[in-house]
């Protein structure tokens, strides 16, 4: 085969590509998309490249992305750098005055400009922000407890500046939609008591969803999606399904919070929230512009 023959062949799958995707396009304009971008994805620059193009490519056709990024080894990284000791309880940070310092110019500075500056070589205008701006989130400290193995007494746990979102500022992101601008938002909430707080991305995606009533919520990860006892990926679920997965040991770990956070966004009227493999390049759009998806569905 020669190489014209080659070329052809490479615009007809092109093209095929364009043709599949149309239906999905005018299915998905108008509408919300919150999109948690972290682990490996923001770690590798191709991946990260891909990730500017893509959502800027959502937003040339209509959609609405809004963008919640995580952040963890960077801020493990700082704090090491700068001798601050960090502790974890559960899998939290520990987030005391000095930590909370660090983390914010970690995360509403270096990464969040960082992907704004990414989108924009690409075409688009991100605009960074954090949950301080605007009063888009007030937070709330994160209260957990733990049992006592040897008297059985429940004891709170004392995380520090860890919050957990209570309000969100829906009308302020809304102002965005009829726009051509893309939020990038840092993981940061303002609490009543004027203190800054540190929350999980994917809560904080998963609040922003839900008072927004987002058409979805897209997770990225480090992994396919959620696997069945034989390693195989679950391409959908409803709420029934994952609670019985997490029940029987299925789902274990650090994708229980995930499972959790993807069930209160559709109760809270999300359309659906996805889980999705970040390492794949162009997830976002295979997951949102084809048949078959990129990652596990789950729905009402």
């Amino acid at each position: 085969m020669n190489s014209g023959a080659v070329d052809k062949d490479a615009l007809l799958r092109k093209a095929g590509t364009l043709t599949e995707a149309l239906p999905y396009m005018r299915r998905h304009a108008g509408k919300t998309f919150v999109i948690k971008y972290g682990g490996h994805a923001m770690g590798d620059q191709d991946l990260a490249d891909n990730f500017a193009r893509d959502i800027v490519l959502m937003k040339q056709v209509g959609m609405n992305p809004i963008v919640v990024h995580g952040g963890g080894p960077q801020i493990g990284k700082m704090l090491e750098r700068l001798k601050i000791e960090s502790s974890f309880i559960d899998g939290l940070r520990v987030t005391d005055k000095a930590t909370i310092e660090v983390v914010e110019m970690v995360l509403s500075g270096s990464i969040n400009k960082s992907i704004v500056g990414a989108i924009n070589k690409v075409g688009g205008k991100g605009v960074g922000l954090s949950g301080k701006d605007s009063n888009l989130v007030i937070a709330e400290p994160l209260r957990r407890t733990k049992k006592d193995p040897d008297s059985q007494i429940e004891q709170f746990l004392d995380l520090g500046f860890v919050g957990h979102p209570k309000n969100v500022n829906a009308d302020f992101l809304r102002m965005f939609e009829e726009s051509d601008i893309i939020p990038v938002i840092a993981p940061i909430g303002l609490g009543e008591d004027g203190d800054t707080y540190n929350i999980n991305a994917d809560t904080m995606a998963g609040a922003i969803a839900g008072a927004l009533n987002a058409e979805r919520l897209l997770l990225l990860t480090d992994i396919a999606g959620v696997l069945d006892k034989e390693k195989n990926l679950v391409a959908e679920m409803d709420e029934q399904k994952a609670n019985e997965m997490i029940e029987d040991g299925t789902i274990i770990g650090g994708m229980i919070p995930k499972i959790e956070t993807c069930i209160k966004a559709i109760r809270d009227n999300v359309g659906a929230s996805v889980i999705i493999d970040g390492r794949v390049e162009h997830a976002l759009l295979l997951e949102l512009f084809t048949e078959h998806g990129a990652g596990t569905l789950i729905q009402k």
